[in-house]
């Protein structure tokens, strides 16, 4: 897996954004599994996550509400298919209110940014 560490902050709360190549939802469960051996993100608040299969969208907020569908979106316009994108949140004290949709879209826009290179 490909993880991007520390690349937003605001707030007290850090984000990351992890992925890899993924052909179903045990193969990103799976590839979660391996994230969240690494301590730091097994405790996290969220590690909310998407991938387009050959079935359609298969997605999870992990409490963060709206956020699977919001990574969904962007992969579906990027044309990135087959490909897991799990974006990581610790929670740092404050609510962020609309603000943790732009920082769920920033992160993924990194991530895909670093696929075209």
């Amino acid at each position: 897996m490909r993880i991007l560490d520390n690349i937003i902050s605001d707030r007290g709360s850090k984000y990351a954004v992890s992925g890899g190549p993924c052909g179903s939802e045990a193969e990103a469960r799976a590839l979660l599994a391996e994230l969240c051996r690494q301590k730091k993100f097994a405790k996290a608040t969220h590690n909310s996550w998407a991938f387009l299969g050959p079935d359609g969208p298969v997605k999870s907020d992990d409490g963060e509400s709206g956020a699977g569908m919001v990574i969904v979106r962007m992969l579906e316009r990027a044309g990135v298919r087959g490909h897991l994108i799990v974006v990581t949140r610790w929670f740092g004290g404050k609510h962020l209110g609309g603000d943790r949709f732009r920082h769920i879209q920033d992160a993924v826009r990194l991530y895909l940014a670093g696929l075209d290179g």
